[in-house]
C-alpha cells in the first residue's frame, strides 16, 4: 500500500488530496497545526476541516506538528518513509507577510526547505510535490499590454493569448514579501531536484479553490466572495475597477495532477497549474455568478487603491501540463466551481 505525507493537510488542497488518496486506498498522514486561525483569527480556523478528515476516513492520520520545527520534521520523515510528499503547507496572504515577515519566511521558505531536506537525508527517493504559486512572478505580469473590456481586464498581446507559460521571468519585479518568501521555497524545491535528483516539482497555482475553502478576505478569492454574497455581508474591491482576472482551479483537478505526476515523475520540474482562459473570470462577472445562482444581489463598496504586487489579469497558460501529462485535464468548469462553494455555504 503506498503512503502519503500532506503538510497542511486541513487547508484546501491538502485535504483534497487526503480525500483523494485516501479514496484510492492509500494510507495518507496529514501533518498540520491549525496556523491558519492565528494567521487569519476565527474565519480561518480549519478545525473543522482536520475533524471531517479524520471521521471519514480510516485510513488518515494526523500529526499536529509545526514544519518550522526542523527536529520534529526529520523524526517524521524517517518514520514513515512516504513513497509521495505533498507540501500545501504556507502563510497564504500578501497583506499578513508584510505585517509579520519573519513568520511568512520561515514558514514559506525555511518550512520547506526543513521538509527537503529530511526527505533527502531519510527518503531520497520520494516525489515531492510543492504548492507554490503565480505570486513568484511578482507583478510582471501587468507589463503586459492590456485592453479593458465591460466586465474585466484582457491581454492584448497574441503571445499570451492562452496565458502565462512557465518561462514567464520571475526577476526584476515587485512580489510582496509573500512572493518573495515563496520564490526562495520554489526555487530550493527545484534545486533539490536539479542538484541532487530528487523527484520534485513546483506547482505555481493560480486561484485554487473549492468547497472546503475556508475563505477570508485576505486570502481565498472565490469562497470569500461568496461567502459574503451567502451571508448578505459587504465586499471589498481593491482597485483595477473590480475587472481583474484570475484563473480558478478546483482543487479536485489539482490533487488529480498530483497524481499524474507521481505515476511519472520529473526531476527539479515547474508548471503554472490554474484553470486556464476557459475557467478566468473577473470579479465583477463573479458577482454576476453568485447572484445568478442565490438571487441575492452583491453589496460591495470599492477602494480606489489596488493591493501592492496585485495582478491586473493572470491566466495560466496550461499547454506544458498538458504536453507532459496528456491524460489529465480540467474536469471542473467554472459553473461546477461556483455551484459547489455555493452549496457548501448553504449548508455550513
Amino acid at each position: 500500500m503506498p503512503k502519503l505525507l500532506v503538510t497542511g493537510s486541513s487547508g484546501l488542497i491538502g485535504s483534497e488530496v487526503v480525500d483523494y488518496f485516501c479514496k484510492l486506498g492509500w494510507e495518507v498522514h496529514g501533518v498540520d497545526n491549525n496556523m491558519r486561525a492565528d494567521f487569519f483569527g476565527p474565519g480561518g480556523d480549519t478545525r473543522w476541516n482536520q475533524k471531517r478528515l479524520q471521521s471519514v476516513h480510516a485510513g488518515f492520520h494526523h500529526h499536529e506538528l509545526d514544519i518550522r520545527d526542523r527536529t520534529g520534521v526529520g523524526t517524521l520523515l524517517k518514520t514513515l518513509l512516504p513513497d509521495l510528499l505533498v507540501h500545501t503547507a504556507a502563510q497564504p496572504s500578501h497583506d499578513l507577510a508584510a505585517s509579520r515577515p519573519f513568520d511568512d519566511f520561515d514558514v514559506n521558505a525555511v518550512g520547506t526547505l526543513n521538509l527537503l531536506e529530511a526527505a533527502r537525508l531519510h527518503v531520497p527517493g520520494v516525489v515531492f510535490a510543492h504548492m507554490s504559486t503565480n505570486k513568484v512572478y511578482g507583478d510582471r505580469p501587468n507589463t503586459i499590454r492590456l485592453k479593458e473590456l465591460a466586465t474585466r481586464w484582457d491581454y492584448d498581446d497574441a503571445a499570451y493569448a492562452n496565458g502565462i507559460t512557465e518561462e514567464f521571468s520571475i526577476d526584476q519585479s515587485k512580489h510582496s514579501l509573500f512572493g518573495a518568501s515563496k520564490v526562495a521555497g520554489d526555487v530550493i524545491v527545484q534545486e533539490y531536484g536539479r542538484y541532487f535528483g530528487m523527484k520534485t516539482c513546483c506547482l505555481r497555482g493560480g486561484c485554487l479553490t473549492g468547497p472546503n475553502h475556508s475563505g477570508v478576505e485576505l486570502h481565498g478569492f472565490l469562497s470569500y466572495l461568496i461567502k459574503c454574497n451567502v451571508e448578505g455581508r459587504q465586499y471589498k474591491i481593491f482597485g483595477y475597477k473590480g475587472k481583474q482576472v484570475r484563473d480558478n482551479i478546483h482543487s479536485l483537478d489539482v490533487a488529480r495532477f498530483i497524481h499524474a505526476f507521481y505515476e511519472k515523475p520529473r526531476c527539479g520540474e515547474v508548471y503554472n497549474i490554474g484553470g486556464g482562459r476557459a475557467n478566468s473570470v473577473s470579479i465583477l462577472e463573479a458577482f454576476d455568478r453568485i447572484a445568478a445562482l442565490s438571487g441575492k444581489k452583491m453589496a460591495y463598496e470599492y477602494v480606489d487603491k489596488n493591493r501592492a504586487g496585485d495582478h491586473i489579469c493572470y491566466i495560466s497558460d496550461l499547454a506544458k501540463m498538458k504536453a507532459h501529462y496528456p491524460g489529465w485535464d480540467i474536469t471542473k468548469s467554472i459553473e461546477d466551481v461556483f455551484t459547489e462553494i455555493y452549496q457548501a455555504q448553504l449548508h455550513s
